[in-house]
């Protein structure tokens, strides 16, 4: 790939195929002028559910919400008229199976430390699995959604919507692609005032239901994006944490971790939940850079500065809603039995990493990665 003509189909969705472009060569059938759509139950209708995974969803063609999964139904009366959803349910009444037959799927958006049990009781019942990151709160209890999905043989996808974002996936082609030569190093980075717009009280600040602070919901965006970019696992990580007064006493406030790859090529990370909204990404090689601006905020500007050689680009790209994209591939994969990247073996891989760099923080050395 030449630099030049990197961007020529920027918001390409490299992953959507056609039925005739999966078909082999010798039988070809005319694809299907309206896809198969995936029903939708939003187990855990926060901030997010509400204000970016519905909105998204009603855009999608690939899918659609028809039940809601909340602690308080009346709550969410304007959102079933507002998206015009027919069922809305306790966690009780779904975990017992009412209206089952409504859904084909399910988005999992509760704190982290409930999403085995309603993914597992998802995958029981057959049903496909989209599940927020982390998959869980440790390598194990991920690995048991992993193994409940694998037994039902249904599709369990890590929800990382950057590994769909048309930013970060033209960076996964330029750099297989050589355009900067061989990954020396990369710096990332994401910080977020958590009381801006939460109270101290919130979930994320408690460690049994988040499984810890800034490296568990914050760190995880570079930690994996950079894994998917270079497509390749590190080695092993070294942390440091630091944390002050309440309420962040209780988690790690502010993190740093360092990665080395096979390759020899290092990572190094920070992340902080009491610092200026910030996020940036970079890669450096030996004959070029990547540089994205805002990667991890919630949405990417799609600006980029590439250089490669003598040649220096400057991009802009068109704006793209990266929640849309997810539930969209998501539903892509459902619909065609396409696996896809960000599977559940993704999600225990960084959770495994993540509990090897609070074994480093605490134990002030580096850890071999398995």
């Amino acid at each position: 790939m030449s630099l030049e003509d990197a961007f020529d189909e920027f918001t390409h969705r490299d992953w959507e195929r056609t039925e005739w472009e999966r078909a082999s060569e010798d039988a070809q059938p005319t694809a299907p002028e309206t896809p198969e759509t995936v029903r939708l139950a939003i187990v855990g209708v926060g901030n997010f559910a509400r204000n970016r995974a519905l909105p998204a969803i009603a855009e999608s063609r690939y899918c659609e919400t028809t039940m809601l999964v909340t602690g308080s139904t009346d709550q969410c009366r304007t959102l079933h008229e507002q998206f015009g959803i027919d069922h809305i349910v306790t966690y009780d009444a779904y975990l017992a199976g009412n209206h089952i037959d409504t859904y084909d799927a399910v988005y999992i958006a509760t704190p982290n430390a409930f999403h085995g049990r309603y993914a597992i009781a998802a995958a029981n019942n057959g049903k496909h699995v989209l599940c927020e990151k982390p998959l869980e709160t440790t390598a194990d209890r991920a690995q048991e959604i992993v193994d409940a999905c694998d037994d039902a043989g249904v599709t369990l996808m890590t929800a990382y919507r950057l590994q769909v974002e048309p930013t970060v996936r033209r960076t996964k082609e330029l750099v297989a692609d050589d355009v900067i030569g061989d990954v020396v190093q990369a710096h990332a980075g994401f910080s977020h005032p958590l009381l801006d717009h939460a109270d101290p009280d919130t979930w994320r600040l408690d460690p049994d239901l988040a499984g810890g602070g800034a490296l568990v919901d914050l760190g995880i965006y570079p930690l994996n994006t950079i894994r998917f970019v270079l497509t390749t696992e590190p080695d092993d990580v070294y942390a440091r944490t630091h944390s002050s007064t309440a309420p962040f006493d209780a988690v790690d406030e502010h993190v740093s971790f360092q990665l080395e790859f096979p390759t020899g090529a290092t990572a190094a990370c920070t992340a902080s939940f009491d610092a200026h909204a910030s996020s940036w990404l970079e890669l450096i090689g030996t004959d070029g850079l990547i540089s994205i601006a805002s990667p991890f905020g919630g949405v990417v500007p799609q600006e980029m500065v590439v250089e490669s050689g003598d040649v220096r680009m400057e991009y802009t790209g068109p704006s793209v809603d990266e929640v849309r994209e997810e539930f969209e591939y998501f539903g892509y994969c459902v619909v065609t039995g396409t696996d896809p990247e960000p599977d559940g073996e993704d999600g225990v891989t960084d959770l495994a990493i993540i509990e090897a760099a609070y074994e480093s923080a605490e134990t002030h050395c580096r850890v071999e990665l398995e």
